[in-house]
């Protein structure tokens, strides 16, 4: 019992993460599982079969606070979840002491990314609530998305939702909105390749369960929070969690003396503490830029 509510409590911030920004559940979810020792293909297995619920309520909810766009929904998560299947195949076959530096050097770039493209070069907005986009442009996007998200144990919020924004063409509510629905058949397609890669013997129903409760809890708040919250500060500070977690398997991987640990924990956390100020400090003077170019008397 303890166990799932541990997990529980993961899958709840994960997902309140991952609905707020359109990224992150996976990557967060994988780096905590893995520092409590849980095999790699078993983590991203794990969480994948948790997805599959906690992405379809989330879809739901951002369909309710009307965050979809069904098109890019298919066109992208179709090809998602080609490269979801494949990518899980792949993990399946390597060995756990091959597949624990895999994995987390890839969450860790990632976390890296996460916090490099909320704190400096924060998604340019737009109002449109469909995308442009066609199939030339997100069936690359979604086989890509898909194989890093399933072989790393996440990132198909990291890889197509910074894509998307990007480009600066569709409403960043409609961006988030549309990931995340579409992520349900990327973690549907990646369940199967784990099921059929490892068997459901090595799958522990209080981790996937916990995930699962968790996630569908946090899911509804998400889906309102993604319309109210700074996403560069929250990016900001995920980035640096999922950085500082991974980085301890990075460092145990190379069998890292203590000095060299610490210096790499005190370096992460300052640079982390420095993004975070940078964050605050774009999104106070953008506000304030945006306050200046009001028209007076609008707020009355």
């Amino acid at each position: 019992m303890r166990t799932l509510i541990v997990f529980a409590i993961v899958g709840f911030a994960a997902q309140l993460v991952d609905g707020a920004l359109g990224m992150a559940y996976g990557v967060t979810s994988t780096s905590l599982l893995l520092v409590a020792g849980i095999n790699p293909a078993t983590a991203s297995a794990s969480v994948h079969l948790a997805e599959v619920g906690t992405t379809l309520a989330s879809g739901a909810a951002h369909w309710r606070f009307g965050n979809v766009d069904w098109k890019l929904v298919l066109k992208l998560g179709v090809p998602g979840a080609v490269g979801a299947f494949l990518g899980a195949t792949a993990l399946s076959a390597l060995s756990t002491e091959s597949a624990a530096p895999y994995m987390a050097g890839i969450l860790l770039a990632l976390g890296v990314y996460i916090l490099l493209r909320f704190s400096i070069r924060p998604p340019r907005v737009s109002a449109a609530r469909r995308s442009p986009h066609g199939a030339r442009f997100l069936s690359p996007l979604g086989v890509v998305a898909g194989f890093v998200d399933a072989s790393g144990g996440g990132g198909w919020g990291p890889v197509a939702t910074p894509a998307l924004l990007g480009a600066g063409r569709t409403a960043p509510r409609t961006v988030v909105g549309s990931v995340d629905t579409s992520e349900f058949l990327v973690a549907a397609a990646a369940s199967v390749g784990f099921l059929i890669g490892l068997g459901h013997e090595v799958l522990d129903p209080a981790t996937i369960g916990g995930l699962l409760i968790g996630g569908v809890l946090a899911a509804p708040l998400a889906a309102w929070l993604v319309t109210k919250i700074p996403a560069p500060v929250l990016g900001t500070a995920v980035g640096g969690i999922i950085i500082l977690t991974n980085a301890r398997v990075v460092l145990r991987t190379f069998d890292a003396g203590t000095v060299t640990t610490v210096a790499v924990y005190v370096t992460v956390v300052a640079l982390w503490v420095a993004a975070i100020s940078v964050a605050v400090a774009r999104l106070r003077r953008t506000r304030a830029e945006e306050a200046e170019q009001e028209p007076v008397g609008a707020g009355t």
